[in-house]
């Protein structure tokens, strides 16, 4: 068996394909790729481990010998891929569920109980802005939905005694808005010194848009980190998967919420996830960025296009933040893969683009997710964020011409030119 690499020789790009080199959720130093497991049901040598396995589910297990029972409590396959994305997110412990809106509803139904709040940020992708505004107020969790980087108006918020969540996306969905994760997590730390262990605040942010590539948000002070790992870490559009990256105390309450919700991630996705997504994450995002800046600057510039938003162009509202916060572990700048855009004119001109670039484009499809090897392109105000209520659109940042474009590994210039081509009938 080989000696496991010193920490000095791993470098983050090295990391992302080696993992811990040696897991210690499965013995399989025999496999150069990690088995996958395909039973829903584990064998039990003794009543007495079955007894054990249950009474002890969720907590800390011996690491030499863990008592796997059944699929949809825990199971080897999934344990690596939390472990290799704990260690990418640099954090203490990472839950895997089936879908990220799996792991966002799991982690806010285990933070908050009735007659409490959570503060969320205004723009929220459209099915987590129906679990806060339409789930969890019939089961009394309150909100409120604010400008998260209105410092002022939030540590008006953080002095309620009801308020138990501070939840926000790093970087917004589909706007591209940057939190300041510092300021936001200083403020959280300074209320919960005036409150008692019991009813301390927690921020949980969605860190999906930048990846752990380009935003680590514990490094910042938050608590919870949430990843749809269907978008950019699994980034082929054939598995769904979801996770959160959280302190190791709040590991058992994680694993009981997903366990008792059954929002598992079957082990075939997540060993596709771990073995093809992981592995392969940096270079497809640093790729998929570098042709996002040139389709950036080719939208922003041309005369028929209103307005273009993308963290890595200085005309970003928050270029300054985007420049402090979105680097990849290697210390460049990482403005990520999403560009928002908006056409001159109505909403029929915009139609028109985007039914064109469905009918006629070949580098560019039009369909929901992001973060894939093609290039997607879509509406959120009419798709993905249709859930949000005509009148509240504006309230949450949602033009409904707004365009959404989520850069795959296709050459930079096809892509140009799909647009320019559709840019023409407009």
């Amino acid at each position: 068996m080989k000696k496991a690499p010193t920490k000095a020789m791993k470098s983050p790009r090295t990391q992302a394909i080696h993992g811990e080199f040696l897991s210690k959720s499965w013995e399989f130093s025999h496999h150069l790729i990690p088995p996958m497991t395909a039973s829903t049901t584990f064998r039990l040598e003794s009543l007495e481990r079955g007894a054990q396995g249950f009474s002890t589910f969720g907590a800390p297990q011996d690491s030499a010998k863990p008592i796997w029972i059944y699929d949809r409590l825990e199971e080897p396959t999934t344990k690596m891929l939390e472990d290799q994305l704990a260690l990418l997110e640099k954090g203490e412990c990472a839950v895997a569920f089936g879908s990220g809106m799996g792991a966002i509803a799991s982690t806010l139904m285990s933070l908050l109980k009735a007659g409490e709040k959570v503060i969320a940020h205004k723009t929220l992708y459209g099915c987590t802005y129906s679990l806060i505004t339409n789930w969890l107020p019939r089961f009394q969790v309150n909100h409120e939905l604010v400008d998260i980087n209105d410092l002022k108006g939030l540590e008006k918020h953080l002095a309620d005694s009801k308020t138990r969540v501070i939840y926000f996306e790093t970087v917004s969905n589909p706007i591209l808005e940057i939190a300041d994760l510092e300021k936001i997590a200083s403020l959280v730390k300074a209320a919960n010194k005036k409150r008692p262990k019991e009813n301390q605040i927690y921020t949980v942010v969605d860190n999906t848009f930048a990846t752990p590539w380009a935003l680590r948000p514990l490094e910042w002070g938050i608590d919870f980190v949430i990843q749809s790992l269907t978008k950019n870490i699994s980034g082929f559009g054939t598995e769904m998967g979801g996770a959160v990256i959280a302190p190791k105390s709040f590991e058992s309450m994680l694993r009981v919420a997903r366990k008792d919700f059954g929002a598992i991630i079957h082990p075939y996705s997540a060993w596709h996830i771990l073995v093809y997504g992981i592995s392969t994450q940096a270079i497809r995002f640093e790729q998929q960025q570098e042709t996002a800046l040139k389709v950036a600057n080719f939208l922003e510039k041309h005369p028929k296009v209103q307005s273009v938003t993308y963290p890595g162009l200085k005309s970003h509202p928050q270029y300054k933040l985007a420049k402090k916060y979105l680097k990849s572990p290697e210390g460049q700048f990482a403005p990520g893969t999403m560009i928002s855009f908006q056409l001159k004119g109505d909403m029929k001109k915009c139609q028109k683009f985007v039914d064109d670039i469905a009918k006629t484009s070949y580098s560019i499809t039009l369909a929901v997710s992001l973060g894939l090897t093609k290039t997607l392109i879509e509406v959120p105000g009419f798709m993905t964020h249709s859930a949000i209520p005509d009148d509240q659109k504006d309230h949450c940042g949602i033009d409904p011409r707004a365009i959404r474009l989520s850069i795959g590994l296709e050459n930079a210039q096809d892509i140009i030119e799909d647009l320019a081509g559709a840019l023409k009938k407009v």
